[in-house]
C-alpha cells in the first residue's frame, strides 16, 4: 500500500466521511480554508492512480468513493511508523507515548484490559 501525502489524507478523510459523493460534494466538505476544485481534482486523480479511490460515471461527472477503508489505512499507516521509527516494537511506541505524556495510566488500564480480553 503506497503511503499519502498529507493532502491526500485530507481528501480521503473527507471521502471516508461521506462514503461517496461528486467533486463539488468533496471540496464542499473540506474544511476552511477551502481548497480550489482543480487541486482537490489533481488529488483525486492521484489517489485513483495510487489505487485509494474509484469513480463511477453519471453522464460528465464522476462519483467518487474510497477503495480502501479508514481501519485498513490507519493500521497499515501505524504498523509502518511502529516498523520505522521504534524498530517494529510495539511497547517502545507506547513507552515513548508515556514519556511524552501522550497516555495516562487509565489509557495503560484500558489497554491492558482489552489484552487480558483477548
Amino acid at each position: 500500500m503506497k503511503q499519502l501525502t498529507k493532502a491526500e489524507e485530507q481528501v480521503m478523510q473527507v471521502l471516508w466521511k461521506l462514503g461517496k459523493g461528486f467533486l463539488k460534494d468533496i471540496v464542499d466538505a473540506m474544511p476552511d480554508p477551502k481548497p480550489h476544485s482543480n487541486t482537490v481534482a489533481t488529488i483525486l486523480k492521484i489517489l485513483i492512480e495510487k489505487q485509494y479511490v474509484e469513480t463511477e460515471s453519471f453522464g460528465r461527472a464522476f462519483q467518487y468513493q474510497p477503495l480502501v477503508s479508514k481501519e485498513t489505512y490507519s493500521k497499515n499507516s501505524l504498523t509502518g511508523i511502529v516498523k520505522g521509527y521504534f524498530g517494529g516494537s510495539y511497547s517502545k511506541a507506547v513507552s515513548f507515548m508515556v514519556e511524552e505524556n501522550k497516555m495516562t495510566i487509565e489509557d495503560l488500564e484500558l489497554l491492558l484490559k482489552q489484552l487480558k480480553k483477548k
